[in-house]
């Protein structure tokens, strides 16, 4: 177990561990479709999350990797298919972060939402612009900042 998440409980974990898969279905999905490229894109960025991430989160994104993929599809068939309802869907499961963030280290804390940020923005800017790169649609660029999980002070 990651030391920082040993003082919840394990559904407040499984909170955490989802967190970055449904980030990247937020994103990859709010043109309102979820392609095959897209879902590839997001599953290869989280995959290399755990070797590009802040050494703290290191550890959590590997935990993330081993079950991203499955979480992924299982989350995408089980959201609703609507974008608003899966967008409405995901933002409160993303909301329960409010309630958990402040019960971990602090600096773990700030480190593991600034990673969801750079998640959402890296999913953005593959799904689009010349050849896939550096271009964020309107609807990507509205959910990318992830306003409804609040800043750590």
């Amino acid at each position: 177990m990651i030391p920082e998440l040993e003082s919840l409980r394990e559904d407040e974990i499984q909170v955490m561990l989802k967190a970055p898969v449904y980030v990247a279905i937020l994103i990859a999905g709010a043109d309102g479709k979820i392609d095959k490229s897209e879902r590839r894109e997001a599953i290869d960025i989280a995959r290399n999350k755990q070797s590009r991430s802040r050494e703290q989160l290191a550890e959590f994104y590997k935990l993330v990797s081993e079950q991203f993929e499955t979480n992924f599809n299982k989350l995408v068939d089980d959201l609703p298919s609507g974008t608003e309802a899966r967008i409405s869907a995901i933002t409160t499961e993303l909301r329960k972060l409010n309630f958990i963030l402040p019960k971990v280290n602090k600096n773990f804390a700030i480190k593991f939402h600034a990673s969801l940020k750079d998640l959402a923005k890296k999913i953005a800017e593959a799904s689009g612009g010349v050849l896939g790169y550096l271009s964020v649609s309107y609807e990507e660029s509205r959910l990318m900042e992830l306003k409804m999980i609040k800043e750590i002070e």
